[in-house]
């Protein structure tokens, strides 16, 4: 097995002698660094000069301003990934390693049993006493075992931690992206750790230390002076915008911050300068903190830096890929054909699972519904068999395949992945997303018929930053011209958030959805005959931008047991598995969860004939609402 490769990252502004010992600690592990990286961030001492004359600095990032910790953390970690580290060992550069902290940390992670995605050194004061300011927070409600794993290891588990000795897995920092550059320093540590460690595990590690040599102390809040301000602001983006934490968690961490700002400002002797930061926050905090590509965009790891910004990603390319394109131009005099990012209209997949008992004639309908008849064409159909199909699909499949049905892909390229035997629409999904080229990805039904502007409709949405698009649907049973039924769904995001936690706020069918934002909330996941609302469920309380259109663009085909599917004890049994991971994951309350149960579980129990007619009443009720409503923006 080969050793992973690791990188130091330290963030330097005019500390050169500190500097210089930490720089002299990181060339001395006794499990020696693959890299090291400097990030000067704009120093006016003689840090320049300890960085050139030091044998151990592999590469130095000069930031053009001081961005803070978190841009210089943002930079280094950009840069660090981008030379391929497996794992980031993060620090300041008032930190000193004890020169077994990393063998140490390496050590723990070996005798866990799993993947930590953070793991953090203990920090010590000059004198032996663990620093306040960077002692982890533990994680709560950890089940027993989990703690023993942890103790076995010769650690436990923590949901935050501080940027002091801190090592990261490349993996967690691909999928969840860099520190957000734009909260300058304060915060920015427990946003970032918060979102990597949402659903990974982070360690404390006892044995691995290394000395933080502050000038006092203590921790940063018991005088903060203006820097209040970026406390205020920070945490009110933190706690607004991050997908780092919970509703509970959410709740808790404000409430505990205001309790803590109420003490301060209670105690301080500078209470009416300590009024004005926090007021001058707030205002600061009523605008969108811009991504960190945009801080970076003038630094020498633009590039690297927008490549790994899951904001930018979730919010369209279009600025990640410009910046791109101006570093390679500028730093290698290269064309924009030669570029590795294009500004070309966002490109997508469309994803479309089959399985035998599908009809071949709807499924060659279906087919040609989301290829040759779209009036903007996708740039790859992905088709998952999950199993063995009939004959006469195996026949359409051949000839898409082979170009021989232009009248149902046109020159579309057609990817047929195959699995050996059905696993269920969530293992066909997840196993079609994984070869689906492009983060767009749009979902197809083997019986349903998508309208033929449909895509031209979804995409120019998309980029405006959404992570979901959903759409009406209109419901037939054989004749697709001979429609009834039209099932919409809340268009603004408000209104998803207050439906999502008892019905299901997307026509499955009609969605289109960033692959990262599906991949970040879990993928999907198998509840039999929910796994849809199971996924749109996760991906909204976790903050994903959603709207749906209220056009028609799918006619959904309903068979005359459509309903009767809709209820019986399987569904039973689903609905009840849904509730109770619903109140697992606390995206319902007690009171909610209860409510769920009674009301629609008594509606699986119910017969048809009045299932039906209570669907259909209620949809038109829905609709009649809507329309009352008025006209509803996308957001």
């Amino acid at each position: 097995m080969t050793a992973p490769r690791i990188a130091a990252v330290v963030v330097a502004w005019n500390r050169a002698e500190l500097l210089r010992e930490t720089i002299g600690a990181l060339a001395r592990q006794s499990r020696p660094l693959d890299d090291i990286i400097v990030v000067d961030n704009a120093s006016t001492d003689s840090t320049p000069q300890v960085i050139r004359g030091s044998n151990a600095v592999m590469d130095t990032v000069t930031l053009p301003s001081n961005l803070g910790g978190a841009g210089g953390f943002a930079a280094g970690i950009a840069r660090a990934v981008s030379r391929g580290a497996d794992f980031v060992w993060i620090m300041d550069d008032d930190t000193v390693p004890h020169l077994d902290a990393l063998e140490r940390l390496l050590e723990a992670r070996a005798e866990y049993p799993g993947e930590p995605a953070v793991m953090a050194c203990r920090a010590d004061w000059f004198d032996g006493r663990e620093h306040p300011m960077n002692k982890p927070r533990r994680r709560a409600f950890l089940q027993p075992g989990l703690h023993e794993h942890a103790e076995k290891a010769g650690a436990y588990q923590i949901r935050t931690a501080s940027f002091v000795a801190i090592l990261l897995d490349a993996r967690a920092i691909r999928e969840d992206g860099l520190p957000e550059a734009a909260y300058f320093l304060w915060n920015d540590d427990f946003e970032y750790t918060a979102r990597l460690l949402r659903r990974r595990v982070g360690l404390y590690v006892d044995a691995a230390r290394v000395e933080h040599r502050t000038k006092t102390f203590g921790n940063s809040t018991a005088s903060p002076g203006a820097r209040f301000t970026n406390e205020v602001r920070n945490k009110i983006w933190a706690f607004g915008c991050s997908r780092g934490f919970g509703p509970i968690e959410r709740c808790a961490f404000m409430a505990m911050t205001t309790i803590r700002w109420a003490r301060l400002l209670a105690v301080s002797p500078e209470r009416d300068e300590l009024w004005d930061y926090m007021k001058e926050g707030m205002r600061q905090a009523g605008e969108m903190p811009p991504m960190t590509a945009e801080v970076l965009s003038d630094t020498a790891v633009a590039c690297e830096a927008a490549q790994l910004d899951r904001r930018a990603q979730r919010q369209g390319q279009s600025a990640a890929n410009n910046l791109c394109k101006g570093v390679h131009q500028e730093q290698a005099g290269t064309s924009l054909g030669e570029e590795l990012c294009s500004d070309e209209t966002q490109p997508f997949s469309v994803l479309l699972p089959v399985y035998i008992k599908d009809d071949p004639a709807h499924f060659q309908r279906a087919l040609q519904s989301v290829g040759a008849d779209q009036s903007l064409a996708a740039n790859e159909i992905v088709i998952v068999c999950d199993g063995p199909v009939s004959p006469k699909i195996d026949e359409i499949l051949d000839s898409t395949r082979h170009g021989r049905s232009p009248h149902l892909v046109a020159d579309i390229p057609v990817k047929v992945i195959r699995l050996e035997r059905n696993r269920g629409l969530s293992a066909a999904l997840n196993a079609g997303l994984q070869h689906c080229s492009y983060d767009i990805v749009a979902r197809a039904d083997a019986d349903d018929i998508s309208v033929p502007e449909r895509f031209a409709r979804q995409l120019p949405v998309m980029e405006q930053g959404f992570d979901i698009v959903g759409a009406a649907i209109v419901e037939f049973s054989e004749d697709e011209n001979d429609t009834g039924l039209i099932r919409k769904q809340p268009a603004r995001q408000r209104d998803i958030v207050n439906a999502y936690t008892f019905h299901d706020p997307f026509n499955h069918p009609s969605v289109v959805y960033r692959a990262s934002a599906v991949r970040d909330a879990g993928g999907y996941q198998h509840l039999d005959l929910m796994e849809d609302y199971w996924l749109f469920a996760r991906m909204v309380a976790d903050g994903a931008r959603v709207t749906n259109l209220p056009d028609v663009l799918v006619k959904y085909r309903v068979g005359s047991g459509a309903y009767q599917r809709r209820g019986g004890l399987r569904l039973l049994k689903s609905e009840i598995e849904l509730q109770r991971r619903f109140r697992k994951s606390e995206i319902t309350t007690l009171h909610e969860y209860m409510r769920n149960l009674l009301v629609r579980g008594t509606y699986r129990l119910i017969p048809t004939t009045t299932r039906r007619a209570m669907y259909r009443l209620w949809r038109r009720v829905m609709l009649s609402r809507d329309q009352n409503g008025g006209a509803q923006s996308h957001g």
